[in-house]
């Protein structure tokens, strides 16, 4: 193993790196990257790499966007701050509202501005208690959402996430958060069940919850259109109307989490109009800014707002914000990536170069480390197997799915692996034709590499 650098020495030495196991982190150092440029980030040695997760599913547009750059220079030489407490304003959270209201997939009366998708589904849970006290119904306050979602790692919205990793040692999930079934039908399948037949299942499993809770407790039903860092699953096609169906029956509230599905990833603005389901309240981040700023948001509903206005009557006050919710700077940032995305057609460009995309995604399921390669729009996953018949999984000490992504690394390409060895790939929407075809030739020599290691070191046989 190399010395460290003096850069790699200095991290380590000064941060806490979120999703990493720090005691390793401390022997190999991290991947300093120094500057971006397209669809490419480049290390502190000045070696080029693709982004092929846009950072974290967000950098929508790209690097060094220079029409973001100087939009967020004029912003913050006309005014670098100013909060939206005790009824100020400001022009650029005014009209960032205005244009979410206007592409809203439902019917949105206010916009709630926060800094993260955490902030967000963690202010979701807020209203959604809020509104169900307004309504004269103090009991019903529990809220579902699904094994394997990700909704962030606030105490509230990491008790909404579905993933062990973010509750082991946390003390989470809270009481009151439950969790139904996975929507992935190569995972979570019974032998011979059709993805009709599996979605009427968790449809019934949702009902069976619901009833047993009491629907006189149930708040809220919260789902991620396609689930992001629970693997890149995509939901049977009629698996949504079937769980909105369900939702309606028992007035159980529908909040979509379009942190990282909504502005185009899945080829719609939305993506719960992907899949022709329609939620309530959503929530949004990421791309809302191609991530050059933090911003996040609450699209709500008139009915929740109807509750916000008689509550805060009651109470004096609406007791709930954040100092920086609706920074003019991120906000004129967020309204200049709106019009680009209009203006420059980046969605429907995005869209037609899905299939492509797609194309060479489902290709790896002929590699003899896939079990799954799945995906929609410019997002997908790769599940690693030790054996493709059974789908049975590598055993998670020896870490195959880091291996690829150090392999990929050393090709020159970034990507992420998430729980279970499922690799991630969610490139900026600006990625081209060529680039998609060098990322996946990359990608697929990073796969072969780690399949000599694997055979090497008789990985599948444990």
């Amino acid at each position: 193993m190399s010395p460290l650098s003096n850069l790699a020495v200095r991290d380590i030495e000064t941060l806490v790196h979120p999703y990493a196991n720090l005691a390793r982190l401390r022997q190999t150092g991290p991947l300093v990257i120094e500057r971006g440029e397209g669809i490419y980030v480049y290390d502190s040695e000045g070696k080029p790499y693709i982004e092929g997760m846009a950072g974290l599913w967000c950098t929508a547009l790209g690097y060094g966007n220079e029409e973001l750059v100087e939009v967020a220079a004029a912003q913050m030489r006309k005014l670098s701050f100013a909060h939206l407490f005790n009824g100020r304003s400001h022009d650029p959270a005014i009209e960032l509202a205005e244009k979410l209201k206007e592409i809203a997939p439902v019917p949105i009366s206010k916009v709630f501005f926060c800094n993260s998708g955490s902030e967000a589904n963690d202010t979701q849970v807020k209203l959604v208690w809020y509104l169900n006290n307004a309504r004269g119904k103090p009991s019903k306050k529990k809220i579902i959402s699904r094994m394997k979602g990700y909704h962030g790692v606030t105490v509230a919205s990491a008790s909404l996430t579905g993933l062990a990793g973010n509750h082991r040692d946390f003390d989470i999930p809270l009481p009151g958060f439950l969790h139904t079934g996975c929507p992935h039908h190569y995972r979570f399948a019974q032998d011979g069940e059709t993805e009709e037949e599996f979605a009427s299942r968790l449809a019934d499993e949702l009902e069976a919850l619901v009833v047993k809770e009491g629907p006189d407790t149930v708040a809220a039903f919260i789902a991620e259109p396609v689930m992001g860092a629970g693997g890149v699953i995509v939901p049977p096609k009629t698996y949504f109307p079937k769980i909105m169906a369900i939702c309606a029956k028992h007035d159980v509230f529908v909040i979509s989490d379009e942190v990282i599905c909504g502005f185009g990833r899945l080829g719609t603005m939305f993506g719960c109009e992907k899949f022709g389901f329609k939620p309530q309240s959503i929530s949004v981040a990421k791309a809302l800014s191609s991530a050059y700023l933090p911003i996040a948001a609450v699209m709500i509903p008139e009915l929740m707002y109807e509750a916000l206005l008689a509550e805060s009557k009651k109470i004096g006050s609406f007791g709930h914000g954040f100092t920086y919710g609706g920074h003019p700077v991120s906000a004129a940032v967020a309204v200049k990536v709106l019009e680009i995305y209009v203006r420059d057609r980046i969605i429907e460009k995005a869209a037609k170069r899905a299939p492509l995309f797609q194309a060479r995604l489902a290709a790896l399921n002929g590699h003899p480390l896939v079990g799954e390669a799945r995906g929609v729009g410019l997002i997908g996953g790769v599940e690693l197997v030790a054996d493709k018949a059974s789908k049975r999984l590598f055993d998670p000490q020896h870490g195959v799915g880091a291996q690829v992504v150090r392999f990929a690394e050393q090709e020159g390409l970034i990507v992420r692996v998430v729980a279970g060895d499922v690799l991630t790939i969610s490139p900026p929407l600006v990625i081209g034709a060529a680039q998609i075809e060098e990322l996946f030739n990359r990608l697929t020599r990073a796969l072969d590499r780690t399949l000599d290691w694997v055979t090497r070191e008789r990985l599948a046989q444990t």
